[in-house]
């Protein structure tokens, strides 16, 4: 039986980076410096008011600055080495890599807050409600601010990257989500601390302030678990179901071809590859058929 393999594929770049890439690194420093601006601010509130769901969401805050730290490097790392051999498929993964390592220690922090909450409920300690809640409102002001900036690019998520095998369709920059998941739910940690503050300073609950800084932790945990899922999925290269249901049906619909093996996996926030060996059809035929899955940007036919 003879093996011929569709050679096109390898006379191209593995430039799979968004076409937003270099737009949403500049927006990422942007936070970044606001970011840690306002964790200062509100880490040192925090200690001088006792309050701690403002301390919550100050070392919250400081998580987010090291993980847009990590997200900005990681935009830099994978435009710098866009063209290096070393990496087999380019460096559209990396920011899946930065996501994974931000949404691992944002699930450590969550944990640490919690407990130190539940101990706070356990112990109450004296808080200076009015200190408190202007510093939270500037927080949350600062994460209003920082959502609007990350939001256009956010929003890009129908942009298509062009390429010669095929163009690449919905943007999933899981770099840039985890950016703004990171702002946005810090923008609810300030929320629930300016809540708990306000209900101890005119209702007397102080114990909100502490019930507070557990929702918030469980509320980062549930975040931090579920990029986790979606980045390592990513990193694992776990086939893309969709994409893999459409060339099966593609190449098999007609009834003359038949796909003895299959890869789909995501080398980028807007590109897939694909190893298709087939029997019963030609290359040409087969790569004819699947150039309307606009998902594949790099195409492998094995053709038996």
């Amino acid at each position: 039986m003879e093996t011929v393999l569709d050679t096109a594929s390898l006379t191209h770049d593995h430039n799979f980076l968004g076409v937003a890439h270099d737009a949403n690194a500049r927006r990422t420093l942007w936070v970044v410096v606001l970011t840690t601006v306002m964790m200062i601010v509100e880490i040192s509130a925090g200690y001088f008011t006792g309050s701690m769901a403002l301390l919550a969401d100050g070392f919250h805050m400081a998580t987010h600055a090291g993980a847009l730290s990590v997200a900005a490097g990681a935009y830099a790392f994978a435009r710098r080495n866009v063209a290096s051999q070393r990496f087999s498929f380019g460096t559209g993964k990396v920011g899946d890599l930065a996501g994974f390592a931000s949404a691992l220690v944002l699930g450590l922090v969550a944990l640490g807050i919690g407990v130190e909450s539940v101990l706070r409920l356990l112990q109450p300690a004296v808080v200076d409600f009015g200190t408190a809640t202007w510093i939270a409102l500037v927080s949350l002001l600062v994460n209003i601010v920082s959502a609007l900036l990350l939001g256009h690019g956010h929003s890009h998520s129908h942009d298509h990257h062009e390429h010669h095998h095929g163009n690449a369709a919905h943007s999933r920059d899981n770099n840039l989500r985890s950016v703004y998941v990171h702002v946005l739910s810090d923008a609810l940690t300030s929320v629930l601390a300016i809540a708990a503050l306000l209900a101890g300073r005119y209702l007397g609950w102080v114990w909100m302030d502490a019930v507070m800084g557990i929702v918030g932790a469980i509320v980062i945990a549930r975040w931090s678990l579920g990029l986790m899922r979606d980045t390592a999925a990513v990193l694992l290269d776990t086939t893309d179901d969709h994409v893999a249901g459409e060339i099966r049906a593609l190449v098999e619909g007609p009834g003359d071809a038949s796909i003895t093996d299959l890869h789909v996996w995501r080398v980028g926030p807007e590109a897939h590859a694909a190893i298709v060996s087939v029997t019963g059809a030609d290359r040409a035929a087969v790569r004819r058929r699947l150039a309307q899955v606009h998902e594949i940007a790099h195409l492998t036919i094995e053709a038996h």
